[in-house]
């Protein structure tokens, strides 16, 4: 019998951050919640993705402009450091997106993970941007990752975050299955992510209950699949009338949807996860080492879209 390793898990599900509210109205935010999971047993905090700002990318502006307001310079800066301060001080990490601008003025779609010793001890790029470059002045709203970031350049990779082995990634990427198996290989113990996710899908009348259903069976799948916690924690609700869905959730490796979110707004989930439990779907039934067929699955890295089948 395994022995079992509790972690205090949470995820800081966040409401609407609209254009007026400052960076430090935000953080205080953050800081409240993190004070909050911290008296519920929580170690480890999962904020969810550009959590720092409004969702901009719904508006179209100069790349310039976007930057100027809503990027980062550096990490942690004057106006984040409360919250380095408070995780430092009550002895646990977090997990949190925002928008990065490098050195050399790349842009990014960045998270990172930050230790109980408020240090940063892993960082993510979104590989998987959503939506379009373009403007579309027909539609409700924009969805402009791809005009405002690049393409992650740092790959899927695991943390050792306070003991536990950590992947990250943000938002679409949860969707792509390839994400938590590239993770899972790299012995993942845990995934924690950020999204925002609107309601309203610009390309086609998909009903609001399918987007939250996908993003669930995506959650757990994927979960089950991988032996993995998974821990997701959304920006939701009415952005100056823009609306996202909520339900962050923490999901076991059984596939099992542990906790959820039940409102649109600043709302903490505590869940007292054991580690121990993928350690036995990781012995047995997703046992990688035993039953994975690797000279099978050539297609999946030597095509980008689909194709003919083979002959």
């Amino acid at each position: 019998m395994t022995m079992s390793r509790p972690l205090g898990l949470a995820v800081a599900q966040m409401g609407p951050v609209h254009l007026s509210d400052t960076r430090a109205q935000v953080v205080k935010r953050l800081v409240d919640m993190l004070r909050e999971a911290h008296s519920r047993g929580a170690r480890l905090v999962v904020f969810p993705e550009l959590a720092l700002t409004t969702f901009f990318p719904r508006y179209w502006m100069t790349e310039a402009e976007a930057v100027e307001r809503f990027f980062e310079k550096e990490m942690p800066n004057r106006q984040v450091q409360p919250l380095f301060d408070a995780a430092r001080e009550l002895g646990v990490g977090f997990y949190l997106g925002y928008a990065e601008i490098t050195a050399e003025g790349r842009r990014f779609n960045t998270s990172i993970m930050v230790d109980s010793s408020g240090a940063i001890v892993g960082k993510y790029r979104k590989i998987h941007l959503p939506g379009h470059a373009d403007h579309k002045p027909e539609a409700p709203f924009q969805h402009l990752e791809k005009k405002f970031f690049e393409v992650g350049d740092m790959g899927f990779r695991v943390y050792d975050v306070d003991g536990v082995k950590t992947g990250m990634c943000l938002c679409n990427d949860r969707r792509w299955p390839e994400t938590y198996r590239v993770l899972a290989l790299q012995s993942a113990e845990l995934v924690v992510l950020g999204y925002n996710t609107p309601s309203l899908n610009i390309h086609w009348n998909e009903p609001v209950h399918l987007r939250t259903s996908t993003h669930l069976i995506s959650l757990m799948a994927n979960a089950y699949q991988n032996a993995v916690w998974v821990a997701a924690a959304a920006k939701c609700g009415a952005e100056d009338g823009f609306h996202m869905i909520g339900s962050s959730a923490i999901v076991a490796p059984t596939g099992e949807l542990v906790a959820r979110s039940v409102t649109e707004d600043d709302e903490v989930v505590v869940a007292h996860a054991d580690l121990a439990i993928g350690d036995n779907f990781r012995e047995h039934v997703f046992n990688f080492a035993k039953h994975r067929a690797p000279e099978h699955y050539r297609l999946i890295v030597e095509r980008v879209g689909a194709g003919e089948p083979i002959a």
